[in-house]
This record gives structure tokens, C-alpha cells and sequence, in this order.
């Protein structure tokens, strides 16, 4: 079979286009609790509630400023708090319609002082690239949040506490990876350009590379990868010796998280998955969302006919509707050696990607009873699957 070339994977542009309709981008947490610190801080320092409040985006060069209603101002003696709720867009974020909430007050010494209120987790695993005990804002939404106060006062003059917190956020988390990374209490406040892009593209992505970076600084050399939760329980039940953490559900991002992976020093990688993720991995696609790649009938029929399918199946394989339905006629076939196949050339495709750099193992499963349908050489060695 002659090799594919791989393909980067990519981000999304600002507005994603689904079966014709165009999607709304949203804002991210860290936007949110940026434009909620500095209503806090104007409204702190002129006495009056705020209404609106502008901010910039972490954006390089031309800079980019947006406008948000403020839900709530309140003042007190010595502090003001101000409520910003968040749009996620058309993305389906477990964090839509959350009030970011900062209170913002005056502090003997200068100097800004960030920290976690309600529903903002804290920190307690390396790894995230933050202080274990300290509160999970990452590095963007923290300068964020600086340079938006600093537009209002000058911290070194006269120096405030800042308090992000997001009620109801701890029930938010348990729908995230958050407890599993070593984040309790709350979500993390994240982004990286201020936006949020439909389907969670952000959002996912940052929460695979947090979860590889902690596998990392943790020491650990063996991780697995599989899109959703259903192929990680599949994952979890053939790796049980493994830890939680060594499970990382990577969705689309397969590519971010071998690279990743290879930047922490991580020497084996399982990945776990139906037909249509692992059809795109054996196509050399490392972004594997419907809307941005299909499925390579071509590739599923040459692996059909290298399996000994006959004339007729090779046909039907080419006509398929979806890798799924490409595999049932494998399966009602009885031709197992197509998985096995199909598992092989991802395999050889993501450790081209690592370059060289990863042992990767391939498991591909059924999507009724979750059992291995085909494998890379070598991956159910590795694993306590047994047909007995």
C-alpha cells in the first residue's frame, strides 16, 4: 500500500460552516472574567455601577476590542463586583449562560493579587503550567485580566485583589476532565485568543494538552488516547493497570497530543477507536472532524482487497456510505484481517508523525460490544483482552 501524506491538523476559522448555516463564535472564560475584573475596577474607582465594559484580545499585532453588557454591578465600602454571563456561541460548552463573577478590592500593598472564589477550581497536580494550591486561571485569562484592570488603575500605585468566581461551577466541572488532571472545587478559567470556536475546538484542545502536560510532569510514559467515552471505556476495560489519568478522551486532536506527548518525554501511545477515527488516522489526517475531512473509500477498498475481500466486496466497500458501514461489511464478510490492517497503517501513520519518537499501538473496536475488532501487531499483547 503506498504511503499517504500526512496531513497537519487545523484550526477552524472564526465562523464554522455546517450544512450551509453558518455558527456563532462565543467568548471564552477568561474573556469573561477579564471584562467582569475590569467593570469591578471601574466601577470601584468611580463609584458608579457599570452597565458596559470593553476589553482587548490577547490577540499579536492589530488588536481587537469587544463590548459586554454587564449583567450585575454592586458596590460595597471598599470592593465592587461585577457579573459578565457568557456566550459560548453555537458551541455546545458545558460553560454557556455561566456568570463570571470578580470582585475586585483595595489592598494595603500594591500589586495585583488574583485568586479563586466559588466554582473556580484549584490547582492541585503539577504539570498545568501553574502553582500547585493556587487558583485554575490559566496564563492567557491571567494576563488578561492584568492588562484590563491595568486600562483602569495602575496596580503599583494603588494595589486591588481580584477574585474570579463562577457560581455553580463546581457542578460544571464534574462534566469535564478537570478532577481528573488534578483540579478540584471549580473549572478552569481558559483561552488563548479570547474566542471560542464552535464544537468546543478551543476548549478541547487546551484540555488535551493539559491532560498530556500532567501525564509529563508526573513521570508517566505510557498514555492512551480515544475520541469519546465510549471507546475510553472500551480503553480503560483493556488497560486496566493504567491509571485514570493515563486516559485521555482526544476528540479531533489527535495530532496536538502526539506532539505533545513527544515534547514531555512520553514513550508509548495506545490509541483507541471505531472505524471512522481510525479510517482518517490510516488516511494520514491527524484533525479528524466530520465538517473538515472525509472518509478515503479508496483506502478502505485497497485495504479490503489486501485482506482478500472479493470483487464484489471491494465494490461495495468503495459505495459505502461511512467507515462504519464499511466495516459491518468486513464484519458480515468475516474478513477480521481488514481491521487488523486498517489498525496497522494508522499506527505507521502516527509514528511517522511522532517521528519515530513514540511506540504507538492501534485497537480498533466494535461499536455494539466495544471487543477488539482489529488491532496493530503486537497492541493486544499489551492488554488484558482475551477471547476465552
Amino acid at each position: 500500500m503506498p504511503p499517504r501524506k500526512l496531513r497537519e491538523p487545523s484550526m477552524p476559522p472564526s465562523m464554522e460552516k455546517v450544512k450551509g448555516e453558518r455558527l456563532r463564535t462565543g467568548w471564552t472564560t477568561g474573556t469573561c472574567a477579564a471584562a467582569a475584573a475590569k467593570a469591578a475596577t471601574r466601577a470601584l474607582v468611580s463609584g458608579v455601577p457599570q452597565t458596559h465594559v470593553d476589553i482587548k484580545l490577547p490577540k499579536k499585532g492589530a488588536q481587537r476590542r469587544v463590548e459586554f453588557e454587564v449583567e450585575r454591578c454592586e458596590l460595597g465600602d471598599s470592593w465592587a463586583e461585577a457579573v459578565i454571563v457568557k456566550d459560548a456561541g453555537d458551541d455546545p460548552d458545558v460553560t454557556d449562560g455561566a456568570h463570571l463573577t470578580a470582585r475586585v478590592s483595595w489592598r494595603a500593598e500594591p500589586g495585583l493579587e488574583l485568586d479563586r472564589g466559588e466554582g473556580v477550581g484549584v490547582v492541585t497536580k503539577p504539570g498545568l503550567g501553574l502553582p500547585v494550591g493556587g487558583p485554575a486561571i490559566n496564563a492567557v485569562p491571567r494576563r488578561m485580566i492584568s492588562y484590563s484592570v491595568e486600562e483602569v488603575l495602575d496596580p503599583d500605585e494603588r494595589g486591588v485583589r481580584v477574585v474570579i468566581s463562577v457560581p455553580g461551577g463546581e457542578k460544571m466541572a464534574e462534566k469535564t476532565t478537570n478532577a481528573r488532571l488534578g483540579i478540584v472545587g471549580g473549572i478552569s478559567i481558559l483561552g488563548t485568543t479570547g474566542i471560542v470556536r464552535p464544537f468546543s475546538t478551543a476548549a478541547w484542545a487546551a484540555s488535551v494538552v493539559q491532560a498530556i502536560n500532567v501525564m509529563g510532569a508526573q513521570g508517566h510514559k505510557t498514555f492512551v488516547l480515544s475520541t469519546g467515552g465510549l471507546t475510553e471505556k472500551a480503553a480503560m476495560r483493556l488497560l486496566p493497570q493504567l491509571e485514570e489519568v493515563n486516559f485521555v478522551e482526544v476528540g479531533d486532536f489527535t495530532g496536538q497530543a502526539i506532539k505533545k506527548a513527544v515534547h514531555n518525554g512520553l514513550e508509548r501511545c495506545f490509541f483507541v477507536g471505531m472505524a471512522g477515527k481510525i479510517s482518517k488516522l490510516a488516511a494520514g489526517v491527524m484533525m479528524t472532524h466530520w465538517t473538515r475531512s472525509k472518509v478515503d473509500n479508496e483506502l478502505l477498498a485497497e485495504i479490503t482487497a489486501k485482506a482478500g475481500g472479493s470483487r464484489e466486496l471491494i465494490e461495495e466497500v468503495k459505495g459505502a456510505n461511512t467507515a462504519r458501514h464499511a466495516y459491518e461489511l468486513w464484519r458480515s464478510a468475516k474478513l477480521e484481517r481488514a481491521g487488523d490492517l486498517l489498525c496497522r497503517q494508522a499506527a505507521e501513520n502516527l509514528t511517522e508523525y511522532a517521528q519515530g519518537k513514540l511506540e504507538v499501538h492501534v485497537i480498533l473496536v466494535d461499536f455494539e460490544t466495544l471487543d477488539p475488532a482489529g488491532s496493530s501487531p503486537g497492541a493486544l499483547d499489551l492488554t488484558t483482552w482475551s477471547t476465552a
